[in-house]
Order: C-alpha cells, then sequence, then structure tokens
C-alpha cells in the first residue's frame, strides 16, 4: 500500500496520490485508473472512500468516467510544477514525459540579477551559471525557465555550461556532482505582463499575461541549491490542488 500522511482525509490522499502520478506523466492521457473495488482493497478503506476518491479527481478535471467502461485519464493542458518533475525523475531517471521537449537556448556563466543573487546569497562575485530552456510538447511551448547556480556548484558540475540536455534533469544531476541533496523548496509566483524575449518564446502577443513562479531548493543545510525563475503562458492551468474544507 502507498506511504500516505495522517493529516488529511484519506479520499484526499488517494486522490492526490493518483493526481501526482498523472502529473509527473506515469499515468498518461487515456490511461485507466484504478478502479474502486483496487483502490479499496489496495489503501484498505470502504468503497465509498474509493469513489469519493475518484470523484475529487473528475472535480479537478484530471480524468473521467466512461459508463460500463472504468475511469481514465483525460487529455490536459497542465503545467507539471518542480515538483512533479523531481517526483518523475527520482523515479524514473527521465525528467520529461514522451511527447515533450526542452530546447536550451543559453548556458554558461552570467551576471546574476539583484533578485537572484540575492535568492542564491551572492553578495561580493555576483557571477552565477545560468540555463535556460523552453520545454514544448506538440501543442506548442509549455514553459520557459532559466535555472541559476552559485559559482562552486557550476565547477562541481560543468554539463550546466553545456546547451545539451541533461536527461536526468539538473538537480539530480547538480546532487549526484556535489553530494548535496535537495531537502525542501519554496515558490512564490505572480501574474505580470510578458517581456517582449518572453513574448517571442512563448509564441505569445506581446504583453500578453503571464504566471511567472520563483523557486528556490534548498539543501540539507538551508543552503540554496538552485534558484529557477519559470514563466508560463495565459490559457494553460499551472497547477492543481485539492485540500479539505475543515
Amino acid at each position: 500500500m502507498p506511504q500516505i500522511e495522517e493529516a488529511q482525509p484519506k479520499y484526499l490522499q488517494i486522490a492526490h496520490y493518483i493526481r501526482d502520478q498523472i502529473l509527473r506523466g506515469d499515468l498518461r492521457p487515456g490511461d485507466e485508473v484504478p478502479s474502486e473495488r483496487q483502490l479499496a482493497a489496495d489503501w484498505k478503506v470502504s468503497r465509498p472512500t474509493a469513489a469519493r476518491s475518484l470523484e475529487a479527481l473528475s472535480h479537478q478535471g484530471l480524468v473521467e468516467k466512461r459508463q460500463g467502461s472504468g475511469t481514465y485519464v483525460r487529455s490536459l493542458e497542465v503545467n507539471r510544477r518542480a515538483r512533479e518533475l523531481y517526483g518523475r525523475a527520482r523515479q524514473t531517471g527521465k525528467i520529461y514525459t514522451p511527447g515533450e521537449y526542452a530546447v536550451i537556448t543559453s548556458a554558461g556563466w552570467l551576471e546574476a540579477p539583484d533578485h537572484v543573487a540575492e535568492a542564491l546569497g551572492l553578495v561580493k562575485d555576483r557571477r552565477a551559471v545560468h540555463r535556460r530552456r523552453v520545454t514544448n510538447n506538440q501543442d506548442g511551448p509549455i514553459t520557459l525557465s532559466t535555472s541559476w547556480f552559485t559559482p562552486d556548484v557550476g565547477q562541481r558540475a560543468p554539463k550546466l555550461m553545456d546547451p545539451e540536455r541533461i536527461q536526468e534533469g539538473t538537480l539530480m544531476y547538480v546532487e549526484r556532482m556535489t553530494g548535496r541533496q535537495g531537502s525542501y523548496a519554496e515558490d512564490r509566483m505572480c501574474a505580470r505582463a510578458a517581456t517582449d524575449e518572453e513574448a517571442a518564446d512563448l509564441r505569445l502577443e506581446p504583453g500578453s499575461a503571464v504566471l511567472v513562479v520563483h523557486h528556490v531548493v534548498f539543501d540539507l543545510q538551508d543552503r540554496p541549491l538552485e534558484f529557477a525563475e519559470a514563466t508560463y503562458p495565459p490559457h494553460r492551468w499551472a497547477f492543481e490542488q485539492g485540500y479539505p474544507l475543515t
């Protein structure tokens, strides 16, 4: 039985577990999700509780029930958060799902902007290593993101300066090369107008609204390991979350 957190109702624990599988790409559009009977047996819960978990996923727009057949993953316009990408990378060794690919538009040393220097704790030496990428699928750009790393990380992880994809994902590569492990992350987000460069990369009209997420990964010693700025286009659901109203 999967590990669950006691702080939430069991139907939400089950729904969140399946949701994470969908967002990681482990369950693809058209795949059948476990039945009420199977969920009840696997999670040791009642059939009504299992049914409620599937209803929660349906309300989030993640699955659809087909009469007399079962419950299936819907075709999604969902951008995966760093949380789901890391989870997939740790489980499969690959950060992207089939049909997704990233184009690295620039990589190497740059003078860090003020907000990046502050997030990474850079004081005198403002040089940092960056990787800028546009992630796409068959429908076009999904997100534009730039990851930043301190000089010591850049020196120990030379592939960060190479404009080739890192199959396992940058964070897992950095963990492997530096011996530092990501422990937790903090996200801040806001909506604003796209810059001209962002609009061009995301194929948007100039001045279109975008969602911007600042994502900082900290290691076990609470030191910043990666700062990432991700820009999401409009008209795509960027985040999904269910929670109890208690």
